[in-house]
């Protein structure tokens, strides 16, 4: 049964369901009749998901308030409630046109009309202000002309919606207004909305009416919001010369960022726009004094948290289903659970959206712990997703009834509806997976296998078949599938690491032939569009055609600062149902390193240096350099030494090098090198070439014995049936001796400086924590951390075990060590958000010799703090808008 069929059903006998007049991001619109009464209404019923979120009581009580205002300039509201399920409302059905309407028809209003619409709608404002109602959405949209009278639509209902929604607007990943029209303190999330945001809003629709455009514009959402928050928008008259002095004057101050500025009322406005005396003493540009006082600084906007509700977008009453307009986008905040610390697991896509739109899967990290969670439209939440612990890249089936997914080298699946992991196949590692319309798993390696990079095998199970690509020289990642099952999208990279020198292509699995159709770090493809991301992080939309496996007209940005990964990997999901998801980020390499000491929080200064891509960090044992893991500097993924003294950066590899560690006496470096990444030394002052220590597949030193001969390292021996293992090499030898061998994951080995004792992290208990065991072996590792923990460092004597807890504060661990180990004291030290790293062997921090100082990445917002997903509904509307402003 239809939607329609279900409210005729429900409201039998009161009113009778003629057709749907249109639709938009927070509701469906029906013409009715109303049998009790005789007249012709307009029914509108939120969104099921809307629904859901709010609740039907608190929703209906809250709407009340709103009915019995009558104004000339306010729409009535007849009814309001439930019915089988649906929130609805009832007003008048009339024949009309909204502002919207007449803006996109004819671009801009008569100076005089303009001005007399502004004064009829600020009329109806202050007397719902005086009766404390605030309708927190006024926009074009909204604003119905009727016979050439102005009427407020939807009056109250944001209160209501905020309201019923018990103040948890950020919980409900719900935030009220459209970007252009909202006002500062609605941009920055105020808890309270007062009368003169309304006055905000209502001045930009003028502004919009007199210019053709709303005071602020760019290329999206957060970027809007921006502005509102930061920029001076043009005063009007250098727009439009033959703007009257006062009605400039008056937007000027009805546009103040800080309400205070504003007018008092919305009759006041009204009156200065009518006023054709009224001036502004010592008229500044619109908000230059509210933003320099700072309430609304961008210092204090957490760039991209915006979520736009676009309420009855689309709404246009009295008009025929075929002149309604498409329905506007929608965009909201995923609300993640409060454990969650990140949003990625290395090294590939981290969520994927169903082809209908309808599910999001994601990996959730807990500090270096990490499973697959899933959220459904209409839910408040993220849940677990039970079996996928440990997993990433996941992926949906081309029908959405199997995720599809990586652990620790193994690819599984499981079904959707509930039921066992199912194994597909040994992979190895990988950073991408796409299932295709064949029903096989398409897969790019995280390191190189016998055969190459890329692989396929079917989704049913078996053994994997390496993709014969005409150029073996590349490095290919993220493949997506594209429709027919016989060509995918790919990122590849010919020459060095950098995402600025990153290609995408169509990857032919027949022939191995790669087209390029441009630089770019990410691929993807829905509904006759290619989605790719630039290396700032822009999300970029084209026409492609896949049969052709072309491109057919321009690109359009659509969504700026889209979260980098590891370094390379924009994150976003498409679906052909119309949703477009990402992680809100500076979508740049935007890290520092950042200084924790005594005096709080600072950065390392490097002169002349822009932000750069760090990993791996390890300070000398003088503590006057650090070397450094950089895909940035230089762009070739190397190994470089920091002179903190003035400065400069000094390169130590060349083709690649990871995992840097000190010896003890500061004059050579263990590193990992490749692929296939084995461990090399190599003298700090370059004398000689590296020498080459031990051979095999995806090692990692991590620290040095004292005697400078020894070198703990961190193995992947997934391939052997355990995981990730510690192990020694002597320099000279070629067979290591295991500390740490087990089927479970242990990582990031730490030597004490006396060279008794092994601090290390492991999941044994189904969560990563830091454990403490004596170098012999001959005593049980003892658990240091409590709650999640990984990244251990020592201090100079031993007696403190620094790490990071899964909530990115680093803790110091005091520990007694005679005989046997006990956990004395844990301190946070910082909740400065020291990061993780997503790689299972790096560690992105380090311990200054005086133990007093600690220098870590600092991400810049990359991914410190709480991750941000934004979900955009109809993206193709997005699109065209965006295109049309081109």
């Amino acid at each position: 049964m239809t939607q329609a069929e279900r409210l005729s059903a429900a409201l039998a006998g009161r009113y009778r369901i003629e057709r749907e007049l249109g639709a938009g991001g927070m509701a469906t619109v029906y013409l009715a009749e109303d049998l009790k009464h005789d007249r012709k209404v307009a029914i509108k019923v939120l969104k099921p998901e809307l629904a859901a979120v709010l609740g039907a009581e608190r929703f209906v009580v809250e709407i009340k308030t709103t009915a019995a205002m009558s104004h000339p300039h306010i729409l009535p509201l007849f009814d309001s409630g439930t019915a089988d399920g649906f929130l609805f409302y009832v007003m008048p059905y009339i024949q009309g046109e909204t502002i919207r309407e007449k803006l996109t028809r004819e671009t801009q209003f008569g100076v005089d009309e303009a001005v007399r619409i502004a004064r009829e709608v600020a009329d109806a404002l202050d007397y719902a202000h005086r009766h404390g109602v605030i309708h927190r959405d006024i926009k074009p949209e909204n604003l119905l002309l009727h016979d050439g009278r102005a009427m407020v639509m939807d009056f109250g209902i944001a209160l209501a919606v905020s309201a019923a929604a018990g103040g948890r607007m950020t919980e409900t990943g719900l935030s009220l207004g459209t970007p252009h029209y909202m006002s500062p303190e609605q941009a920055t999330a105020e808890k309270e909305i007062t009368a003169r945001s309304d006055v905000y809003s209502l001045a930009s629709v003028c502004y919009e009416m007199l210019t053709g455009e709303p005071p602020h514009t760019a290329g999206s959402a957060q970027a809007v919001i921006m502005k509102i928050i930061t920029d001076t928008a043009r005063p009007v008259h250098e727009l439009r010369k033959n703007v009257p002095a006062n009605v400039d004057a008056a937007l000027a101050k009805a546009l103040e960022k800080l309400p205070a500025d504003r007018f008092e009322s919305a009759k006041a406005f009204a009156d200065a726009l009518g006023d054709a005396g009224f001036t502004v003493s010592g008229t500044r540009a619109y908000g230059q004094a509210g933003a320099a006082r700072g309430r609304f600084a961008i210092a204090g906007w957490a760039a991209g948290t915006f979520a736009a509700l676009a309420l009855g977008a689309g709404y246009l009453i009295g008009k025929r289903p075929a002149d309604v307009a498409p329905e506007q986008p929608v965009q909201f905040v995923v609300e993640l659970p409060d454990s969650i610390t990140a949003i990625a697991r290395c090294c590939g896509p981290a969520q994927v959206l169903s082809r209908d739109g309808s599910t999001l899967v994601f990996v959730g990290m807990k500090g270096a712990s990490g499973a697959l969670y899933r959220r459904s439209i209409g839910q408040l939440t993220a849940e677990l997703i039970p079996g996928t612990e440990g997993g990433s890249v996941p992926v949906f089936s081309p029908d959405g009834t199997w995720l599809a997914f990586e652990v620790d080298g193994q690819l599984k699946k499981l079904p959707m509806s509930g039921g066992p992991v199912v194994p597909v196949a040994a992979s190895g590692l990988t950073n991408g997976i796409t299932w295709g319309d064949d029903d096989v798993l398409t897969y790019s390696a995280r390191s190189v296998q016998p055969g190459g990079r890329l692989w396929r095998v079917s989704a049913a199970g078996g053994t994997p078949t390496a993709i014969p690509v005409i150029d073996s020289t590349a490095r290919y990642f993220y493949p997506f599938a594209l429709p027919g099952g016989k060509a995918v999208l790919v990122r590849f990279l010919a020459g060095g690491s950098s995402i600025r020198q990153a290609r995408i292509g169509v990857l032919d699995l027949a022939t191995g032939r790669v087209d390029s159709l441009g630089f770019g770090t990410r691929a993807a493809y829905a509904d006759g569009m290619l989605f790719f991301v630039g290396a700032d992080g822009t999300l970029m939309v084209q026409p492609f055609d896949p049969a052709s496996r072309r491109t057919t007209g321009p690109s359009t940005s659509i969504v700026s600062g889209v979260a980098l990964h590891g370094g390379s990997n924009h994150s976003f999901a498409v679906s052909e149902g119309g949703w477009l998801e990402y992680q809100i980020g500076s979508g740049v390499l935007n890290e520092k390193l950042g200084v924790l000491g005594p005096g709080g929080k600072t950065q390392l200064a490097i002169p002349g240096r822009p932000p750069e891509d760090f990993e791996d960090i390890s300070i000398s044992p003088d503590g006057r350099r650090v070397a450094v893991s950089s895909v940035s500097l230089g762009g070739g993924g190397d190994i470089w030494l920091l002179n903190q003294q003035n400065g400069t950066f000094e390169r130590l590899t060349v083709g690649g090098g990871w995992a840097a560690t000190w010896s003890r006496d500061g004059k050579r470096i263990a590193y990992s090198a490749g692929p296939p990444y084995e461990i090399y030394v190599r003298a700090v002052d370059q004398a000689g070439s590296p020498q080459k220590v031990l051979a095999g597949k995806n090692l990692y030193p991590t620290s040095w014995i004292p005697g400078d001969r020894t070198i703990v390292f961190n193995a992947d021996n997934t391939d052997t049936g355990t995981r990730w293992d510690i192990g020694t090499i002597t320099i000279g030898d070629t067979v290591p001796r295991w500390l740490v061998r087990s089927e479970f994951v242990e990582s990031q080995p730490q030597v004490s400086h006396d060279g008794r004792w092994l601090a290390y992290t492991s999941n044994r208990t189904g969560r990563v924590e830091v454990y403490v065991q004596p170098m012999s072996g001959d005593a049980a590792p003892v658990q240091v951390s409590a709650e999640g923990g990984d990244s251990p460092r020592w201090s100079r004597d031993g007696r403190t075990l620094y790490y990071v807890a899964s909530s990115n504060t680093l803790v110091a661990a005091t520990v007694t060590l005679a005989g046997r180990v006990e956990v004395l004291t844990r301190k946070p030290l910082s909740d400065a958000g020291v990061i993780s790293d997503l790689n299972t062997w790096s560690v992105n921090w380090d311990v200054f010799p005086d133990g007093k100082r600690f220098l870590f990445v600092d991400r810049g917002g990359v991914q410190g703090g709480r991750p941000r997903m934004v979900l955009i509904q109809n993206w193709k509307e997005l699109a065209r808008q965006m295109g049309s402003k081109k």
